[in-house]
């Protein structure tokens, strides 16, 4: 396994370093880690404490909050239900998804409504400036990325990974790549998050606490010609000592709006860079597909 470190980037750099050093950082890798930054630390734990409270809840109880026909995007999905795409056995997780709307809010958790819509927003407000820097990087006209996924289908998901001896070939999150456009993920401190690197090996994710693990998704891979690409990453089961621990994140799934046309930039075709994705396809298409292989529908 590699164990080339993905440097941090902080967000107290001036505005076109920071778009520089994101930039790159996206385009090796489809993913980097951004420190310095202003999302509130005593909210993140308190939804942490929350979550921690909210998956302890008998397994009746949690069933309550699944919406029928919802394909997972509100409230519960129960453990081992999603599956990566083309994978041969589901992933070792449960976990609640907020959205902008249209929640259900678990009455045995005071406080857990207004820790995740200030985290919600907080998230989004940051997914919005890195969006901002994205497009920076590719030389697009200011705001172009922002507006795209201004009062987007955007939801946080809060994940338990359960503590298990993990015999088996099922792992906590198989490889996969993102179906969004970028992903905000808190909660990576604990090991077992990689990344497959151009070299066929896998890279281990291990940020500094409070970091944000920041992913390109195949919504903005397909948008920008895989110049910046979406990478294969996965959630390995613990190590013999670590078993008996629980794993808990909080990724932040930030989407362009549902009638956003995901049509190639561009800026992003050229000489010795064909157009390849020549088929436009609108964001809720796009999402309404994934979520049947994932095998939520």
């Amino acid at each position: 396994m590699s164990q080339v470190a993905i440097e941090p980037v902080s967000l107290s750099l001036a505005e076109g370093d920071f778009a520089a050093a994101l930039g790159a950082s996206f385009a090796r890798h489809g993913f980097a880690v951004v420190a310095d930054h202003d999302l509130p630390a005593g909210l993140a734990e308190a939804m942490l404490a929350d979550v921690k409270v909210l998956f302890a809840l008998p397994a009746e109880a949690k069933a309550g909050y699944r919406i029928a026909g919802g394909a997972g995007q509100r409230g519960y999905t129960p453990f081992a239900v999603e599956t990566a795409r083309d994978g041969a056995h589901p992933d070792l997780k449960e976990f609640w998804h907020v959205g902008r709307s249209g929640n259900p809010w678990p009455a045995e958790v005071p406080g857990f409504r207004d820790h995740a819509q200030g985290l919600f927003a907080a998230m989004e407000a940051l997914g919005g400036r890195l969006l901002a820097a994205i497009g920076a990087y590719l030389k697009l006209h200011p705001g172009r990325l922002e507006d795209a996924a201004r009062q987007g289908n955007s939801v946080l998901r809060l994940l338990h990974y359960p503590r298990a001896d993990f015999a088996g070939p099922a792992v906590r999150a198989a490889p996969h790549e993102d179906i969004n456009a970028i992903t905000l993920l808190l909660g990576a401190e604990e090991a077992g998050l990689e990344i497959l690197g151009r070299d066929g090996d896998w890279l281990p994710i291990n940020p500094r606490a409070g970091a944000v693990v920041v992913n390109i998704g195949d919504m903005l891979a397909r948008l920008t010609n895989d110049i910046l690409p979406s990478t294969t990453h996965r959630v390995v089961n613990p190590a013999a000592d670590r078993r008996g621990i629980a794993r808990y994140s909080m990724p932040f799934f930030l989407h362009f709006r549902s009638d956003f046309v995901i049509e190639t930039l561009s800026e992003c075709i050229g000489e010795g860079r064909p157009n390849l994705y020549p088929r436009p396809i609108s964001a809720a298409q796009f999402l309404a597909r994934r979520l049947e292989e994932i095998r939520l529908v």
